[in-house]
């Protein structure tokens, strides 16, 4: 594989493209009018072009929090990336307001940070995954990175930077039991819902049977796309859980997602952390939208009304085994309640089992030495032996430091502006004396 360097060494690199980094564009933008010198960033992405779980948006797909928690209005309401200044400049202000709602689609949110996106192409860059980072040494200490990304045709390029900000995003989550089935486009995971299903007899008005594994947010929502798009398809999901359990959104929990809460939460001890996650555990996983499950539950209601059963929510089941056959999928289910076993037969398996958030570690492999088991500082930079002077910033990878909204869109403005702020205290050694002065003050 063949390898070209570019010579020129970049301030910043960041690692995805996604709301997070897009955040961090808008407020080094923002310090820069502040501060009077730009950094040179750029951002790397391995999509072909802007997309925000874009294979993913279903019909019945809706933001689960306010658009007033957009990229930048908790910090400065003002600012022209806001969402309300896009549904301005797109006629469609008077409209939204009349839905009289906080919460717009996500195929409508994903339009917002496309639009925001597109503000700064020439400072992004698609179609290039970034396979690992690696020091560069000079004199026994590491003050530039080195970025291996590949382009869509196989292509290997080098990149330089003094700092890079990781947010690379969470990886499907696959349960072992599915491992085997990568290559068979009857069982996918729900990140690849849209494409995938277009592959799929239904799509053809062909009758099939579709089990979904897993019960939150993502497997709620294909399940619905499921029996509004698709009439002779036979939905079940299938869930661990005693039962479909609805995501506590109320007001005082809800401030958890502040950012005064990642101020409270990293200044706790481990333990206190720990607990912390635990308590509020149900605001973010394996659960539902209320609505959403009162609409699943009508579904299945009307079913046993008109005594034609088509969809099911089978609870308490665990998956034993998975079985490929030329007839379908079979599925082994041992009820937890009764062990008792039972196999199924589907025409597909959709698997809405979550993320993990690891990217980064194998991004920053060749540095592990230098850093400290990935553990960050308050303003979410590694935290790393002196020999590693170039700063490496996390985004979306430190829930357990810094609280729940860390993989969410609650503090991205708030974060972005730490990161920012903290980017140009840390590669301003070598910049102007006034650009420091007026950042202090920012």
């Amino acid at each position: 594989m063949t390898t070209t360097t570019a010579t020129l060494t970049h301030d910043l690199i960041g690692v995805g493209f996604g709301p997070s980094n897009i955040a961090l564009a808008i407020a080094l933008k923002e310090l820069s009018q502040a501060g009077g010198k730009d950094l040179d960033a750029l951002f790397l992405d391995k999509q072909q072009q802007y997309s925000w779980h874009g294979d993913t948006l279903a019909s019945q797909s809706e933001l689960q929090i306010s658009f007033l928690k957009d990229l930048v209005s908790l910090r400065n309401p003002t600012s022209p990336y806001s969402f309300v200044n896009y549904l301005k400049q797109h006629d469609r202000l008077v409209d939204f307001i009349n839905l009289g709602t906080f919460y717009p689609c996500r195929m409508e949110f994903n339009d917002y940070l496309r639009w925001v996106a597109e503000d700064f192409a020439n400072q992004a860059r698609y179609g290039e995954e970034v396979l690992r980072i690696e020091p560069v040494k000079s004199a026994g200490t590491i003050q530039k990175l080195k970025l291996i990304s590949r382009d869509s045709k196989g292509q290997e390029q080098a990149r330089h930077a003094r700092a890079v900000v990781i947010s690379s995003g969470g990886t499907p989550k696959i349960p072992e039991i599915f491992t085997a089935f990568k290559d068979d486009p009857r069982v996918f995971h729900h990140y690849r819902y849209l494409s995938s299903l277009e592959k799929l007899p239904c799509t053809q008005g062909k009758p099939m049977r579709i089990a979904i594994i897993g019960s939150g947010q993502s497997g709620a929502e294909a399940f619905i796309d499921l029996h509004e798009s698709f009439p002779h398809v036979k939905a079940e999901i299938i869930t661990r859980a005693s039962a479909m359990k609805p995501a506590d959104d109320t007001p005082f929990v809800n401030e958890v997602f502040g950012p005064a809460y990642t101020d409270l939460v990293f200044a706790n001890t481990p333990e206190g952390r720990e607990k912390h996650l635990r308590e509020y555990h149900n605001t973010n996983y394996s659960v539902v939208d209320p609505e959403l499950i009162e609409h699943i539950y009508g579904v299945l209601y009307r079913q046993k009304v008109s005594r034609q059963p088509r969809h099911a929510v089978l609870c308490r089941q665990q998956v034993e085994a998975a079985v490929a056959t030329p007839e379908g999928i079979e599925l082994t289910l041992r009820d937890l309640a009764t062990g008792q076993q039972r196999t199924h037969r589907y025409d597909a398996v959709i698997l809405a089992t979550g993320y993990e958030r690891r990217s980064h570690k194998d991004l920053l492999a060749p540095l592990e030495d230098y850093l400290q088991d990935y553990q960050v500082d308050r303003d979410y930079r590694a935290l790393a032996s002196p020999e590693l002077q170039a700063p490496i910033y996390l985004q979306g990878f430190c829930e357990s430091t810094h609280g729940l909204s860390d993989t969410l869109l609650s503090v991205l403005p708030i974060r972005s502006e730490e990161i920012g702020k903290a980017l140009y205290q840390n590669l301003g050694k070598n910049r102007s004396e006034p650009l420091a002065t007026a950042l202090a003050s920012a």
